[in-house]
């Protein structure tokens, strides 16, 4: 909590670095632009005085431009030295200080950062190789030096942390001081600019200025004050908290609580590298009911690390460390192995695992059930070397049968959970609607005649729009990208137009997860195209889920955590039949929801676009076509203009040789009669008959 805290704190004091930086260039270009208008005004003045030195060639000696020019320079240059007095005073009243807050508190902050994370590092430094202590005798003057180490960098540690938050706490105090001293200071050098030339000023604006300067001196006052009180805090504290300093401090001071059923802490767990190696790992453990947790440094949230009910905790030795037991499974399946960092904690974690795995928790008075079982605890605190092998013999056979799960993959939010759906926003997310918490996968590749839902399918796809024989579904999209995610939740949602339905279903989600310990998240891979969002199944490539872009409406990343982001994806169906649902979809990434939000921003951009060059297109296709027809319309026309004057040609030739062929038989008939007449009936009748 104070890390997270911490941690609040750098953002709004990087934040006020930033906006300060921008308020300080700001007022630089106005200090800048005043020093520039002075010289300006100088230079105008100066240059009206030189105007009766100057020889025009078309001029002539002007007494009264020359006396005018001269009036004019003398009220510009009283002028100037008007405006160099007010650049001397904005650069005393306003440069001054937000110089002073810029250049030596914020970087007070930042030096006191990193002398904090100096000390931290080195006190982490000091707690491993305190860790690493032997239990022989012979090296009682190494544990002295490194005793010593711990308790020199752990005051280092303390006293730097709480000389870096005084100042973190005192930055929100000098950060009101140096926004309103500046703007006091050029609001106050810019009357006396205006008072140098008129004295009609209005009282109401002075009041308010006067009553700006009490409230800067009140907060000045009230920050001395809480400096003072933070001061004396921090004393109280350094005398107060030098012997807890000490790594192992003295159990006859410290005693150790034995009928605790909750504990919290920082130990070291082994973890395995190989067949006979190991590595030890520093990391938050807490109880949470019969489960033991852990949270690594940086995690919004801690993870499952065992059962503890009904299991079985023993003081072993490990690898020469001190203070180490291990965590047995009711079922013997799972074991772990954990080290304390003093005495104290040692026993107190084998009594509160003890007391869990008796579930004295679940008891009305668990401190009377707890006294019970402190002689067993006593025992498991002495360390036997034989112990591991004595635990493997009784660990019991192994079943064919997987034990049942704790939690559902699915879950539903209904009148069971009525605290949660109090929270909701009805008009966001309805009550009681239920929360799907797993990934249904296809069973299947694509069978013939089988129909799919618009958000599933079950063919085999590559992801990077490569295949042997097929031609994939994506290989005309310009844009692919890969993300790894991992599936937190889905439920439908009332509405689908702002950002804060998205907000809200993580919360919901994320609380009902904490509700029902659903803590086994579905990892895929998430491939954004120009068409759709695919959820591809990272080890056998099979397509989980595919998403159509042109249904999803809305996306956006959390405020505070940006590895979480959500989509919302419209629908045909639902509750109601031929109704459009809108279902909130919740991922968890690796630091990528804002990269992963614009690339589905690009996609649907590009999508649009070649919406667009698609109409476009078709558009041009389609005057492309009626020109081409208008151009044979037009072509068949000409043919038929052309055949028909061929056939007034032709008509015209035949006509013409009709007329010839009658007048010569007219001849020949002409012919025939006159030699008829001459040759008489005996010369006629030859002639017929031929």
């Amino acid at each position: 909590q104070t890390r997270s805290l911490l941690g609040v704190f750098e953002e709004d004091a990087a934040a006020i670095s930033n906006y300060i930086n921008q308020l300080f260039q700001a007022m630089h270009r106005i200090y800048d632009a005043q020093n520039e208008l002075s010289a300006a005004t100088h230079l105008t003045s100066k240059l009206l005085k030189e105007y009766e030195k100057q020889r025009f060639p078309l001029g002539g000696d002007d007494e009264v431009m020359t006396s005018t020019l001269q009036q004019f320079a003398k009220v510009i240059d009283e002028l100037s030295s008007c405006h160099a007095v007010l650049s001397t005073q904005l650069a005393d009243a306003m440069m001054f200080p937000i110089t002073q807050f810029k250049e030596r508190d914020l970087k007070e902050i930042l030096t006191l950062k990193e002398v904090f994370q100096i000390a931290s590092n080195d006190h982490d430094a000091a707690i491993t190789r305190y860790s690493r202590l032997s239990k022989r005798k012979e090296n009682e003057k190494i544990k002295a030096e490194v005793t010593e180490d711990v308790y020199t960098s752990r005051k280092k540690q303390h006293q730097t942390m709480m000389h870096y938050f005084c100042a973190l706490n005192t930055l929100q105090y000098k950060k009101k001081i140096s926004l309103l001293e500046p703007l006091l200071g050029y609001m106050q050098a810019q009357i006396s600019f205006f008072k140098m030339g008129s004295e009609n000023l209005t009282e109401q604006l002075e009041e308010f200025l006067t009553n700006i300067g009490t409230s800067v001196q009140n907060v000045r006052r009230e920050m001395d004050c809480e400096v003072e009180n933070m001061q004396q805090t921090i004393e109280d504290l350094e005398v107060a908290s030098d012997p807890l300093y000490l790594p192992d401090p003295d159990p006859t001071k410290f005693p150790a609580h034995r009928n605790l059923t909750r504990k919290a802490g920082y130990l070291n767990a082994r973890n395995k590298t190989g067949l006979v190696s190991s590595s030890w790992e520093r990391q938050f453990y807490f109880t949470q009911g019969g489960n033991l947790m852990s949270q690594a440094r940086g995690d919004v949230a801690g993870g499952l690390v065992m059962d503890i009910d009904n299991c079985s905790v023993m003081a072993v030795d490990c690898e020469d460390r001190r203070y180490c037991f291990q965590i047995t499974s009711f079922d013997g399946k799972k074991s772990s192995i954990l080290q304390a960092e003093s005495k104290k904690d040692y026993e107190e974690w084998i009594c509160t695992i003890n007391n869990i795995s008796k579930q004295i928790y679940l008891s009305e008075n668990p401190e009377e059930i707890a006294a019970r079982v402190n002689q067993s605890a006593l025992e498991a605190v002495t360390p036997s070397p034989s112990f591991q092998q004595r635990h493997e013999s009784l660990r019991p056979a192994v079943q064919s049968r997987p034990p049942a799960a704790r939690t559902s993959s699915t879950g539903s939010l209904g009148s069971d959970s009525t605290a949660l759906s109090a929270l909701s926003l009805d008009s966001l997310v309805a009550p009681d609607t239920p929360i799907q918490f797993d990934i249904i996968s296809p069973v299947s590749e694509d069978l013939p005649g089988q129909a799919k839902s618009s958000g599933q399918s079950g063919r085999r796809t590559n992801p990077f729009g490569e295949s042997g024989g097929s031609k994939p579904e994506t290989e005309d999209s310009i844009l692919h990208q890969l993300f790894i995610v991992r599936f937190l939740g889905s439920m439908e949602v009332k509405s689908d137009e702002s950002p804060d339905v998205v907000y809200e279903t993580m919360r919901q989600i994320l609380a009902a997860r904490a509700i029902h310990n659903v803590f086994r998240m579905t990892e895929s891979h998430l491939l954004v195209t120009c068409d759709c969002l695919k959820l591809i199944d990272p080890q056998t490539q099979v397509t989980r889920l595919r998403f159509p872009l042109p249904n999803v409406v809305l996306y956006a990343t959390h405020q505070e955590n940006k590895r979480l982001f959500g989509f919302v994806l419209r629908t045909s169906g639902g509750r109601v039949e031929s109704h459009q649902t809108s279902i909130c979809y919740i991922f968890e990434s690796n630091n990528e929801g804002e990269k992963i939000c614009d690339s589905v921003g690009l996609a649907k951009q590009i999508a649009f676009h070649a919406e667009l060059d698609r109409k476009a297109t078709e558009k041009q296709k389609e005057i492309d076509r009626v020109k081409e027809k208008q151009q044979k319309e037009l072509n068949k026309q000409k043919q038929i203009e052309k055949d028909l004057e061929e056939q007034s040609r032709l008509i015209a030739a035949s006509s013409r040789s009709n007329q010839s062929s009658t007048e010569g038989q007219f001849v020949v008939l002409s012919s025939s009669q006159s030699e008829d007449s001459d040759l008489g009936e005996d010369g006629k009748k030859k002639r017929e008959s031929e």
